[in-house]
């Protein structure tokens, strides 16, 4: 099977890591190539499975495709077709953490990154340590993002397959954890991805990707915070100059730069441009309100990285994870750091990560702690 001749892939030398391996099977396809790739490089494996405890209703399996039980088969059928031991380890506990963190986010009018929290906090931390118990050296995911090991470092790039690219939802992993870290999949296409998973007969080469909310099975997080009957923050719908435009049920059914589903309507389209659950009050603006110009991120992670002794230097960041990195100057100041836009970004969310590039060289990055807007009514 070629590989994409976007670019070259970095990591190409997985043959010499060859050695005991934990790869992570979620029962989808990546992670099932992950693991034939692997396995051809010599690579020495143990699949597991990590159960979240999310109950997933049969009608719900198809859309989700992700820690459900069909997936939990489909991992340990794939690792049997492979001839590598399987495990399924309960995480409900600690899942139950990231659910916890997810919910507390919305009660303060943040937009939380759950993906970035698992991977940090499970994918690439428990799993390590359930690999250490096991005798492995290594974890391995099938993550659509590269890992280059030079110099004593370890760096991330960005997947060649730029619509598949996950490597901004690694910002918060520390770089010690992704030194022990494969990820096959970074080189290839998605499309060349099922290829070979058909070409050598895995069972998962057709089934649709993962939601990416994976213990959220309705895809909406509202029922979520019903389920765990959350406390919610009702108040009124304002624009910029305090005008009351309407009201609300509660402040954590909003996101910042949200247009669809307000409840108000205008003579033009309105976007959420700040909530506050302590008077439960969402102001709604135009798209130029939603505009910042600068941010500041705390709990910075750099991954490969060391920033001038001034702590100043420029880059290109991320604030979503569908969102093109835009170039900024950033002055880094311990564990935190502001960035400062050329150009005004649409829709910062505290909240969510920062992901700080070169080029297309993760370097690392932080949670947005509050965006400065670019407009400031008058």
């Amino acid at each position: 099977m070629a590989r994409s001749t976007e670019s070259p892939r970095p990591d190409s030398d997985l043959a010499q890591r060859s050695g005991r391996t934990v790869v992570a099977m979620s029962g989808g396809v990546d992670s099932s190539v992950a693991a034939w790739m692997l396995q051809e490089a010599g690579h020495e494996l143990v699949g597991l499975f990590m159960r979240n405890g999310v109950h997933v209703d049969e009608a719900e399996v198809a859309k989700k495709s992700c820690c459900s039980i069909g997936d939990a088969r489909d991992a340990r059928m794939v690792a049997a077709s492979l001839g590598i031991p399987f495990q399924a380890v309960d995480l409900s506990n600690e899942f139950g953490e990231v659910i916890r963190y997810f919910l507390a986010e919305y009660s303060k009018g943040r937009t939380p990154n759950p993906c970035a929290v698992c991977n940090r906090d499970l994918k690439f931390d428990k799993l390590l340590r359930f690999a250490e118990e096991l005798g492995a050296e290594r974890v391995a995911t099938g993550h659509y993002a590269q890992i280059e090991r030079k110099d004593g470092r370890v760096h991330v790039l960005r997947g060649v397959d730029r619509g598949k690219d996950q490597s901004y939802q690694l910002f918060c992993v520390s770089e010690a954890n992704l030194a022990k870290t494969e990820l096959p999949l970074g080189g290839y296409a998605k499309r060349d991805v099922r290829a070979m998973a058909a070409n050598v007969g895995l069972r998962t080469h057709a089934k649709p990707d993962s939601q990416e909310i994976c213990f959220v099975p309705s895809n909406d997080y509202r029922n979520l915070l019903a389920e765990h009957e959350v406390e919610l923050h009702p108040g009124n719908l304002v624009d910029t100059t305090g005008r009351v435009l309407g009201t609300h049920t509660g402040t954590e059914s909003f996101t910042i730069g949200q247009r669809r589903g307000l409840g108000v309507a205008a003579g033009y389209p309105l976007y959420v441009v700040e909530i506050l659950p302590e008077s439960g009050t969402v102001v709604l603006g135009g798209k130029n309100d939603c505009h910042s110009k600068a941010l500041d991120v705390d709990e910075l992670n750099l991954i490969g990285f060391d920033p001038p002794a001034s702590g100043a230097f420029r880059a290109e960041v991320q604030v979503r994870y569908h969102h093109r990195a835009a170039p900024a100057s950033i002055e880094v100041d311990g564990g935190k750091a502001r960035v400062e836009f050329d150009e005004p970004v649409h829709a910062v969310a505290p909240g969510q990560g920062a992901a700080i590039y070169r080029e297309n060289r993760l370097l690392g990055g932080g949670w947005i702690a509050r965006a400065t807007p670019a407009h400031v009514p008058a």
